[in-house]
């Protein structure tokens, strides 16, 4: 058996129920799938330091491997903070008034993935499998290829891919792209993804894509297709029979004193569309006075990228946006927001989600969005609760017998609050079990063979051609 060699920006040894459900699905998923995998995880360790070594810090829990380095403080402020997080990470969720391009960016990002790519280059074995993950690293694959690497190199993306029209302000964007021709195969969460792919392949690179999904540039031939991503869903069944997750129940329950929770779990950013959230929350309380004080919103929302100011900005607009909803409807006995600036551990999440009647998730634009699943899993089989989720999210292709709606639009969230909430538990009974096949089905393992047998399924890749290589 060929061993699994995954490669991501970070690196979170897996240690079952522990990890922090809003940090997002990579850290849970892949500790899933390697459980199941011999292999190496490597990455970032997260720490700065003053100079690069290239040292490498081997660990192994609960029989996987982690391998990282440690990065220069400018390599972080660059590669991360900045082409990662500045750049890449605004323009492929659509808002290219927020992207920042500085040339400091992009030198900093092409110097970390060389150094990603020396670094591991000794650790591959000639019939190993290696899995490059996320935005942080797409030019991974062909530093690989220069470093004599002709294993099979895979590439999945967890964000959305821009459309066409948005991708090309990206400065350099064909260099950028003409990069992954190093790849055998590159995944994407939905299909909106992939058809935009396609689009700028067809458009910008003059390239043709094969029914099958199969990219055609030149003499480069590089399979594309779907993988949506799940969730190890025992993780979230049966969350009552776990202290942590039955406390987390019972205490959310019992301040809620009979009142209906509707909950919001997401990382503090401009893409999960939490403006948007209150105000469609707001537009509900004006529209529905019967509901005033029979029911509130909590929406846990822990700080992220800290660095980078944008952020800073997001978290001043909804703490204000919050008191003023709160300053404006709230009652001596009520408070109709509950903000929360915190993460928590999966099983504390698991048995918020089982003690909240409506799961409120309405991001901008997402890859694919785990909450919305790991709120279906958690639910009671006798007496589920009802997701409300964005057209705009890649779990939204999986999951049309959620409510859908446009976050954009309050009027939109508003009634849709409403119709979950009075929703009648026959309706609620054919959603939920139509919604947990689906999650069960496509869970983490299926998402983890589905990629990695098709690309063990390519034929062995040859070195990318000269006239792609980065400067």
């Amino acid at each position: 058996m060929s061993r699994l060699i995954v490669i991501s920006n970070r690196v979170s040894a897996p240690k079952a129920r522990s990890a922090d459900g809003t940090q997002g699905g990579l850290a849970v998923a892949l500790a899933a799938a390697l459980r199941e995998a011999r292999g190496i995880w490597f990455g970032w360790s997260g720490n700065k330091t003053e100079e690069f070594t290239g040292q490498i810090n081997l660990q192994r829990d609960q029989g996987v491997t982690s391998a990282t380095i440690d990065l220069e403080e400018q390599d972080v402020d660059e590669y991360y903070n900045g082409y990662a997080n500045r750049t890449l990470w605004p323009l492929f969720h659509y808002r290219i008034d927020l992207a920042e391009y500085d040339r400091s960016f992009g030198a900093g990002y092409e110097r970390v993935n060389d150094r990603f790519a020396e670094t591991v280059a000794p650790l591959i074995e000639p019939d190993d499998l290696v899995w490059v993950h996320d935005y942080h690293l797409i030019p991974l694959g062909q530093r690989l290829r220069q470093h004599k690497i002709a294993n099979r190199i895979g590439f999945f993306l967890h964000i959305p891919w821009p459309p066409h029209r948005l991708m090309v302000s990206l400065p350099y964007h064909q260099r950028l792209v003409r990069s992954m021709l190093a790849y055998d195969l590159i995944g994407f969460q939905s299909a909106e993804w992939l058809e935009s792919f396609h689009h700028y392949v067809e458009r910008e690179l003059a390239g043709t894509v094969e029914p099958d999904g199969t990219i055609v540039v030149g003499d480069r031939r590089v399979r594309t297709a779907v993988f949506p991503i799940g969730i190890d869903v025992a993780e979230f069944e049966n969350v009552l029979e776990r202290k942590d997750a039955r406390n987390a129940f019972e205490t959310l329950r019992t301040s809620a004193e009979g009142k209906k929770v509707v909950i919001g779990v997401d990382r503090l950013d401009y893409s999960k569309g939490l403006s948007e959230r209150f105000l469609g929350y707001r537009r509900f309380l004006e529209e529905n006075p019967d509901w005033q004080g029979k029911t509130f919103l909590l929406q846990i929302a822990p700080p992220s990228r800290g660095e980078v100011h944008t952020y800073e900005n997001i978290r001043a607009e909804l703490d204000e946006l919050s008191g003023r909803i709160n300053g404006e409807f709230a009652h001596v006995d009520w408070v109709p927001i509950r903000y929360v600036n915190q993460g928590y551990p999966r099983d504390g999440l698991s048995g918020f989600y089982r003690a909240a009647h409506v799961a409120l998730i309405t991001p901008l634009r997402d890859g694919m969005n785990l909450v919305a699943k790991e709120y279906v899993a958690s639910q009671d089989p006798a007496d589920p609760g009802v997701l409300i989720l964005s057209r705009f999210a890649g779990a939204a292709h999986q999951m049309p017998e959620a409510l859908l709606v446009n976050p954009y639009s309050k009027d939109d969230v508003s009634d849709a609050i409403r119709e979950a909430l009075e929703m009648p538990k026959a309706e609620r009974l054919r959603r939920w079990e139509a919604l947990i096949h689906g999650v069960r089905t496509d869970d983490v393992m299926a998402w983890r063979r589905a990629f990695v047998d098709a690309l063990k399924g390519e034929s062995r890749s040859v070195p990318a051609p000269k006239d792609i290589i980065l400067a």
